[in-house]
C-alpha cells in the first residue's frame, strides 16, 4: 500500500511507524490509514486473545472483498510467513464459516523483503482457479 505517496511493505515501514503506532496518528490519511479495519480492533472480532498480531503474527483483514457473493478473508504474515499455529486456527475459520481464505507470504531476495507477495487459497477449487488468473492479471489485494 501507499501512504502519503511512501510505498509501505514489509521490510519498509510506513515513514510513521515507531513499532508501537504512529507517531502522526492524529493527521493519518483517511486511505489508507483510518479506513484499515485490522480482524483483531472490527466490533465483534471473531479472533481469540491470542490471535493479537504481536502475538499470533498475523494481520487479518476481514471480508475484503467478495467472492461470488462470500466474503473473502485475506491473512498477511507480520515477518515472512504465518507461524503454522495461527494458519491452522484461519483455515478451521474459514472452513467452518465456508469463507474463501487468500493468505500471503513474504519474498525474500538477498536476504530482504521484497514488496510482491506470495498468495495462497484457501477454499472451493473454483476459488483457487480464480486466484490463479487474478495474479497472473497482475491484480491487487489491496484495492
Amino acid at each position: 500500500m501507499t501512504i502519503q505517496g511512501v510505498p509501505v511493505y514489509p521490510g519498509r515501514p510506513c515513514p510513521h511507524s515507531t513499532r508501537r503506532g504512529c507517531d502522526d496518528y492524529a493527521n493519518r490519511p483517511v486511505d489508507p490509514c483510518v479506513n484499515f479495519a485490522c480482524g483483531w480492533i472490527i466490533d465483534r472480532s471473531p479472533l481469540p486473545d491470542w490471535m493479537k498480531p504481536d502475538n499470533a503474527r498475523v494481520i487479518v483483514l476481514f471480508s475484503k472483498f467478495l467472492w461470488q457473493g462470500a466474503p473473502v478473508d485475506l491473512a498477511v504474515p507480520v515477518g515472512r510467513r504465518i507461524p503454522p499455529r495461527s494458519l491452522t486456527w484461519l483455515r478451521h475459520f474459514a472452513e467452518e464459516r465456508r469463507r474463501p481464505l487468500i493468505h500471503t507470504e513474504q519474498v525474500m531476495e538477498e536476504g530482504r523483503f521484497q514488496e510482491q507477495q506470495r498468495w495462497f487459497g484457501h477454499g472451493p477449487e473454483a476459488f483457487q482457479r480464480d486466484l490463479v488468473r487474478w495474479q497472473g492479471q497482475g491484480r491487487s489485494l489491496w484495492s
